[in-house]
């Protein structure tokens, strides 16, 4: 069986890695990690070996019996798959049936598939003016810029009418755990993170997914790092850096 290899940025500020994590360790897929902090020494150098884009995070599946530290050029290179999406869809196709999935309903997979573009492609407001910063703790008041309100209104739109419409089936968003809560997983956090009053399902979804082990083992993990990136801990909006 191939290996894989995980290369994430730093586990405070770097949303799109921990969808990409959470995913693999919710699936239970046997997986190594590879940190490379982000906007450090030779971060493009690094991550630049496996990505053409030049972020992170990557899935690297390497042939069976290669090494931890190969090389990844030539003609046996690894597969690499960058972007926490497609890492989903490759890791969901390559362990059908173990790992973890869409709803299944067809009108239920359609819209969970929707919301999760919605996520990968919009959102910005959000994440230049709440960006992702797991150790923060900061009293943010969303309805003082129009375009945040939306955007925090949208996902609180989106959390309530699902959970609204499956309640019956279980506590996640399509009732059984699934892809779209590891797409807003991130979401839920900043929420955490940047005091945001929080009610009824919304609350009850947002504390539910900062349960998980998995997104605890997560958060402790960012809290030890020692990095920092002052843009977004001191929410420079003259330098402030998407990172998803």
């Amino acid at each position: 069986m191939s290996k894989l290899r995980l290369v994430i940025g730093n586990k405070n500020y770097s949303s799109w890695s921990l969808r990409a994590w959470l995913y693999l360790e919710l699936s239970g897929v046997s997986f190594e990690e590879e940190r490379i902090a982000l906007f450090r020494g030779d971060f493009r150098e690094r991550i630049a070996r496996y990505s053409p884009a030049g972020r992170v995070p990557v899935l690297v599946e390497l042939p069976e019996g290669e090494g931890g530290g190969g090389d990844v050029d030539g003609d046996d290179a690894p597969i690499c798959v960058w972007d926490s999406w497609a890492i989903i869809e490759h890791v969901r196709e390559r362990f059908e049936g173990m790992a973890l999935d869409w709803p299944r309903a067809p009108a239920a997979r359609a819209e969970a598939r929707a919301i999760a573009a919605e996520m990968h492609a919009g959102f910005g407001a959000l994440r230049q003016q709440m960006p992702f910063n797991v150790r923060a703790r900061r009293k943010i008041d969303p309805r003082g810029d129009a375009a945040l309100w939306r955007d925090v209104e949208r996902v609180r739109e989106i959390v309530v009418g699902c959970r609204e419409r499956h309640l019956h089936q279980g506590r996640w968003l399509y009732g059984d755990l699934s892809i779209a809560d590891v797409m807003y997983a991130p979401v839920a956090l900043r929420l955490l993170s940047y005091q945001v009053e929080l009610r009824g399902v919304l609350a009850d979804w947002v504390h539910a997914i900062n349960l998980l082990p998995a997104v605890a083992r997560w958060v402790a993990a960012a809290e030890a790092e020692r990095e920092q990136i002052p843009e977004i801990d001191e929410l420079r909006a003259d330098a402030l850096v998407s990172l998803g």
